[in-house]
Order: C-alpha cells, then structure tokens, then sequence
C-alpha cells in the first residue's frame, strides 16, 4: 500500500508529525507495539520553554550551549529555543493540560537552567498526558494506525527511500509500505543498559535500520545517565524527576552527609552529567550501592500536589517522602545521538526523515539539557512535515565530515548471547566511567555477536540485533573518543581536548 507520509514510531515525534501531515495526505502510523506502548510517557519532569517574565529565548540558548559542552549546532539550538512558545500553544491547542497558577501556567526549576521554564502537566505525568492528548486526537483523526507492525527494513531505490519493509509482531506475517515522506519516530535505545529508565520497547530501532540503509549515525558516544533512579531490592527502576531536586531536594550520603557541593557550585542543579559522575564517584568511595533524595525539610502537601506519581510510587513501596530519604542510583536514560539529520529532520538518505530521540540534529551536544527532550520532538516533528512541502531537492544533510564505518566483524567465540547478557557488558564496560581497555573489550564482543546473530525472525530476535547495532556503534565511538566532554566519560583521558571538538559520524557503505 502506498502513502503519502509513513511514520515510525508512536511517541510524541510519531504523533505530533503525523497530526501535522494529516492535513496535506495520507499518513499511515506504524508501531510495534500498542500505540500507547512507548516512552514518551514515562517522562516526568515536563517541557522546556522561555515563558517567564524574567526568562528568553537567547538565556535558553544560552544554559542549552553551556549544557552541550561544545558540540551543539547554535543553528539547531536557536531554533528549538525561539520555536518552543508557539509549539507550547499546538500542545494546548491538542488539550495537553498543562498545569497552571492563578490563570498563569506554572513553570519549574530544573538542573543547569537559569530560570523557571519547564512546564508540567498532572505534576510528575507530562510525557503520559502529552502521549494521551495525542493518541486520542490521532484516533479520531483521518490517520491510519497499524499496531503490532515493526519496521524490518527501509526499501531504498536509486538512493531514495520509498517505503519500508514490515513484520506483524503477533503473526510474523510481512507487508510492505511504499511512502513519498518515511518518518522515522522510533524512540532511544535505553534498552542497552540493564539499569535504564527506559520502557521495554527503547531498543534503538531507528537507529539500526537506518544505520542498515546506509543513513549517517552521529554522536552515540554520548549516552545520558540520569542521576536519580529508585534504588530499592526486587524492585523495578523507576525514575526520580530532575524537578524534584527543582524543587530543593537535597543529595546526601548513607550518613546524611551532602555532598553535591564538593563537585560543582551549582550544587543538586548542576547538569546530569555532572550529579551522575558524582553519585557513581560517592558510591565508589564507600561501597554502597545508594545515596538519597531528601525532601524531608519540604511541607509534605507540596511534595504530594507537585509530585503526585512519585509520591504515590514511593507510597507502594513503603517510603513516605515526606519523612523518609529516597534511596537512588544512576540509571541509563537518554541518548543524545542517533539518525544524523540538518535543521529540518531530513537524513543522508533522501526520502528518510528522522526525529525525536533517535535523531540528532546536535541540538543537546554531548550532554542534554533537562526537559528539552519532549521540547525537540514537537519543534523538529513540525519542521519535518515543513520540509516535505518544499520542493524536491537535494538533502541538505549531505556529507560534509568523514563518516568512519564500523570495522568488519568476525566470527570468533563470545559469551551467551541475549539481551541481559548485552545490557551487562554495556553497564560494566560502556557505563558512567569508562576506560580504553574495557571500551575494547565490549567494541570486539559486540562485533563478534555481531557476526554470529541470526537473520531476525520475530519482535525479540529484532530487537536484539538493533541493540547490538547500537551498542556497536556506542562503544566504538566511545573507544575513539579519546577525552572526557559531556556525558563521555574516560577515566584514562579525563579532560576534554580541543582537536576533539567534533562530531563522530559513522555509515554503513556495505
């Protein structure tokens, strides 16, 4: 069947870009899962935007370049940061309700912003209140929904993407879709680390196939850990909003003792990079496997009313915040590389669009800048389906920088291969801190692996050959870049270097 715009994924990106198309062709929404299967609504902290009468878009800019640690593309970041007002209103347009104080929409603090400027929707549910506002529309609207159909493959006739290759993950029976415009909307690649905050279904998708079509894939060296993750025996991650320490909760040692203030003047606001290696350096030194989260001194009612999930959550596992620390680790959480695309989302490959997480237009950098996430997805889904209005021409994401291919794989002897056994190796090895001989060691088991997977027949064996793609190329770049910045760590190269003030780009020519 043929479409004119057929879209990956059903996040926000997914969603948003396809209510944007429905009004110039046929769009077809392609999900592996139920359309509410996605990780758009585990996100908490809210969405970023310069609303507030002391606040800009040029101070936004400004905290999302610091936060970048000099690798965001200013082009991108300025127009994320002067877009995000009028995407706000297409929010509210679609009835996310944002939270709101005396007729004026409530905006909080998070780490390294310099101002109050991130919206939230039920408090700590905006991604599920976004997801929801979206998902209900697109129901009712003239978009064409496939649950349970994974992309396979992206068709590419005569250098152009014309439709992508499907399997139904209930059947395992095929389909082809044929599309003027192939969005890709498919989400991180949490999955990677077995801790993550992700949802099951974060397993670098996008990444991979387009990777296989021969799409640029950039910076996937920098993988972001969010600092505070629940830390509590037999039970699931779960993640602790950034806007928790907004609100002035304070980090502490199993002894009660703060320490945020010997890392960073900013303190428990200072970028996640920065709390993250913290935290993993704290836990080194001690032994323990936690620190917490203290709220206590805060008025419990405001806890509860600005944070109703996590208190609720906390609740079910025995913690009142208002009384009891909250114990916490690092956990994986978001990945600032993905699908290399210019400003308007289009790719290497003409015809293939991307956005959303698995992107990167170089907006967040080496290090991203908290709830400016949710933030991207809206402004670059918009100016994809802009951009398929224009005429025809050239991809403006055409080659201008060296693309490294990743090296051959051979079929050696690995360890037992499943997901676990990845999401291991990517924790031990291409984790918080890492260093050259571990980075090579995990580059050389995931190409053996690599080697060694057989051709995907169903969800799983699909997903776990995307993780391995991924993790590939996580942990080669990794292993290349031979510095700290951002959220890439390297114990044995601990400081940033000029000539390393680039961008790492990876193609499949084979």
């Amino acid at each position: 069947m043929r479409y004119d715009y057929v879209i990956a994924g059903s996040g926000i990106a997914g969603l948003y870009s396809a209510l944007m198309a429905r009004e110039h062709g046929s769009v077809l929404v392609l999900t592996k899962g139920s359309i509410d299967e996605c990780n758009t609504r585990y996100a908490q902290g809210g969405i970023a935007a310069a609303l507030g009468p002391q606040d800009s878009p040029e101070l936004h800019l400004a905290d999302t370049i610091k936060a970048g640690a000099g690798l965001v593309d200013e082009e991108a970041a300025r127009i994320l940061v002067f877009e995000a007002a009028e995407r706000i209103r297409d929010l509210t347009r679609f009835g996310v309700p944002f939270d709101s104080v005396d007729g004026e929409v409530a905006l909080g603090r998070e780490g390294a912003h310099s101002h109050a400027r991130i919206l939230h929707a039920g408090g700590d549910t905006t991604g599920a209140h976004i997801e929801i506002s979206l998902s209900s529309l697109a129901r009712m609207s003239n978009i064409s929904i496939n649950e349970f159909s994974q992309v396979e493959e992206i068709n590419v006739e005569g250098g152009r993407a014309t439709g992508v290759q499907t399997l139904d993950t209930r059947t395992n029976s095929r389909e082809t879709f044929e599309g003027r415009a192939i969005i890709l909307a498919m989400g991180g690649c949490g999955q990677l680390y077995k801790v993550s905050t992700n949802s099951e279904v974060a397993t670098g998708d996008g990444v991979a196939v387009a990777y296989r079509a021969g799409a640029e894939i950039m910076d996937m060296e920098f993988i972001q850990f969010h600092p505070t993750a629940l830390r509590l025996p037999g039970v699931p991650v779960f993640l602790i909003s950034e806007a928790v320490r907004g609100e002035g909760a304070l980090l502490v040692d199993e002894n009660g003792r703060r320490f945020m203030q010997d890392y960073d003047d900013r303190g428990e606001l200072a970028s996640r990079d920065v709390v993250a290696r913290a935290i993993h350096t704290e836990l080194a030194k001690s032994g323990a496997d936690r620190v917490f989260l203290d709220v206590t001194h805060l008025a419990a009612d405001r806890i509860s009313a600005r944070f109703p999930q996590i208190y609720q959550h906390c609740a079910e596992q025995g913690l009142d915040m208002a009384t009891d620390p909250i114990p916490v680790s690092p956990a994986a959480h978001y990945v600032m590389g993905g699908v290399r695309t210019n400003v308007w989302g289009e790719t290497t490959v003409p015809g293939l669009y991307a956005c959303g997480e698995c992107a990167c237009v170089a907006v967040h950098g080496a290090n991203r800048l908290a709830s400016n996430s949710l933030l991207e997805t809206v402004v670059y889904a918009r100016r994809v389906v802009e951009r398929t209005l224009q005429p025809d021409t050239p991809t403006a994401a055409a080659l201008t920088q060296d693309a490294c291919a990743l090296p051959a794989a051979e079929v050696t002897e690995a360890p037992n291969l499943d997901r676990a056994a990845v999401q291991t190796l990517m924790w031990d090895h291409v984790g918080i801190v890492r260093d050259g001989e571990s980075l090579a060691r995990a580059a050389s088991t995931l190409a053996a692996w690599d080697a060694a997977v057989p051709t995907p027949m169903d969800r799983p064996a699909h997903e776990l050959a995307n993780l391995i793609t991924c993790g590939r190329l996580t942990a080669t770049a990794a292993l290349m870049r031979e510095e700290s910045r951002g959220a890439h760590y390297r114990s044995d190269f601990p400081e940033p270097r000029d000539d390393w003030q680039r961008h790492l780009v990876f193609r499949n020519d084979g």
